[in-house]
């Protein structure tokens, strides 16, 4: 998204303010424009949108009692708007980065522990899974959390979270068994299902409208080697490749160990398609039959091979480019996804800007397998259930370079995505449902959690927030549309 953007930008005089006492209590643990830890977290940011943010001051606690000093500060501002940051994986500008305000950059807070029984692994709120992975790997253990290593801990559990393991234990917020939290009023707290209860909910989907985490504890499981590896054919092959993934993601006794992504990406200079499907099996196990549809396609290339979770979700890093993230949610069926594929290849083909652009098309199973155990586990904000049936989520993803093209971009990808919820609305096969994770300013994720969660959350946000910090002070993100 454009945003407006100078060097000579001045703070407020509630942000001054706020940043003088931050120095004076948080003192090096705060820095200002042009220092080394300043320019060191806004190097570290995933999209260009984020990163051509500027900042007055910026935050890098050490503890969670560093949290809590810096928000009881904050909240007795009014007007020292901030951010909060962790791996910062969420492209849209202002999610987690200000301009002019305080962001607070919570990747110090990368601690990863695991209680004596090994049925808890604890983790900080600022870590990349990939860090989680590595630690547990060693122990033969896992929990649920993200599929690209350099995704944070925060920014995914509280949005949800969907895991390679998301079939067998749920969205990774239903792993959670105890929320480490600063409130707005600065208090360091537990929320859990016999501690703040109604908090402990409203965490579970609820994003940053709560106060900031500096903890979650996860249920932790045994795991020892998975399949994990890419399945490659031709784009000739896609409506076989529909009819199997359908078949997979339909199925109704879904494979609770498959976890797949089909993914199409469309370069718009070349104007070629490659269809590649990340094919996973959460048990050592080569050619398990879930795939052997998929498999009996014409293949181009299968990189399939029993790893470890720390091996497989380690990403190479990618400089920042600009991204756009939208999404949508469908029943499942093979005719569906080749409409929504003929209306969006026609858009992206006659669609040119300035050293052009990729185009991703990330369809993934959200099977009542992993939705039922929302409502075991003590319940979440999402909206998600059973009788829902089995459903797709589509991540429709944009990545270029030309930042003039920003506004133009979005326009198109917002277009594509009516596009596509036109055509699913027309065969009865729309959900309601909108990632948060996955999701576009445009887009209202909160909204498709449906009245009763939106009201359970607005009602956790006055009890907790009385004052509305985290509605007013922190811009960025989804708010609850509440009147204060």
């Amino acid at each position: 998204m454009d945003q407006p953007f100078s060097p000579v930008m001045l703070p407020s005089l509630p942000v001054a303010t706020c940043c003088a006492q931050l120095a004076n209590t948080l003192g090096s643990k705060l820095s200002f424009p042009g220092n080394p830890a300043y320019n060191a977290t806004q190097e570290s940011y995933w999209s260009l949108q984020e990163s051509t943010l500027s900042p007055a001051c910026i935050l890098v606690p050490e503890t969670s009692k560093d949290v809590a000093e810096a928000v009881s500060i904050i909240s007795g501002i009014a007007g020292c708007h901030f951010a909060i940051k962790g791996q910062s994986h969420a492209p849209a500008a202002g999610f987690a980065n200000i301009n002019t305000g305080m962001t607070i950059d919570m990747t110090s807070l990368k601690s990863v522990t695991v209680n004596s029984d090994n049925t808890v692994a604890s983790v900080g709120s600022g870590v990349s899974w990939l860090d989680v992975y590595l630690y547990l790997d060693a122990l033969g253990l896992s929990v649920a959390g993200g599929r690209n290593g350099a995704v944070g801990v925060g920014g995914l559990t509280l949005g949800g979270g969907i895991s390679y393991f998301a079939p067998r234990v749920g969205w990774a917020c239903d792993t959670v068994v105890n929320f480490e939290i600063v409130l707005a009023s600065g208090k360091l707290t537990n929320a859990n299902a016999t501690s703040l209860p109604d908090l402990f909910r409203a965490l579970k989907g609820g994003w940053n409208n709560f106060g900031i985490v500096t903890r979650f504890d996860l249920t932790a499981f045994s795991q020892g080697d998975i399949l994990g590896g890419n399945i490659v054919q031709d784009i000739s092959h896609r409506d076989e490749v529909f009819k199997a993934f359908a078949n997979i993601a339909g199925a109704p006794k879904y494979d609770i160990y498959a976890s797949l992504v089909m993914g199409l990406v469309f370069n718009s200079t070349s104007k070629a398609w490659t269809l590649s499907t990340t094919a996973i099996y959460t048990k050592p196990i080569m050619n398990p039959p879930v795939y052997d549809e998929l498999l009996s396609i014409p293949t181009i290339a299968n990189t399939q091979h029993i790893t470890n979770l720390s091996t497989l979700t380690a990403e190479a890093p990618t400089p920042p480019l600009d991204w756009a993230f939208l999404t949508g949610t469908y029943s499942v069926s093979a005719p569906l996804l080749s409409a929504i594929f003929d209306s969006l290849n026609a858009t992206m083909y006659d669609f040119h800007i300035p050293n052009g652009i990729l185009w991703s098309l990330a369809f993934e199973p959200l099977p009542t397998a992993t939705v039922q155990h929302g409502d075991l586990k003590g319940g979440n904000s999402l909206g998600t259930f059973p009788k829902d049936g089995n459903a797709i989520i589509l991540l429709l993803a944009g990545i270029w370079t030309d930042s003039a093209s920003n506004r133009r971009v979005e326009q198109v990808a917002q277009k594509m995505m009516r596009d596509a919820a036109d055509i699913a609305r027309r065969m009865g096969l729309l959900h309601r449902f909108v990632y948060i994770n996955y999701a576009d300013p445009s887009q209202d994720p909160i909204g498709s959690y449906g009245p009763a969660n939106v009201a359970r959350l607005r009602a956790a946000s006055r009890k907790y927030d009385p004052k509305g910090v985290f509605q007013t002070q922190v811009p960025g993100g989804f708010k609850l549309g509440m009147r204060l």
